[in-house]
């Protein structure tokens, strides 16, 4: 469904929109290059998300590792 709105772009932007349109009614393409914008928008936002994702489990995995030396090198040292 679509709503009738009004926003105020600059010059540049609606100059692109009329050069790339063809056939397309500018309105058309305007909703083409919003919806791709969003989509990079949730891309980018997936990839901070797993980057701080993998960012922790990472520094968890290595304090695990840590632990694991601490304890080998203590029962070493017992023996």
């Amino acid at each position: 469904m679509r709503t009738s709105k009004s926003f105020t772009i600059e010059q540049e932007i609606d100059e692109y929109v009329a050069n790339t349109r063809g056939e397309r009614s500018a309105s058309d393409r305007v909703n083409e290059l919003l919806k791709r914008a969003i989509l990079q928008e949730r891309l980018e936002k997936l990839e901070e998300e797993a980057a701080a994702f993998f960012s922790d489990a990472r520094n968890a995995a290595r304090k695990e590792a840590r632990a694991f030396q601490k304890a080998s090198m203590r029962a070493l040292a017992r023996d």
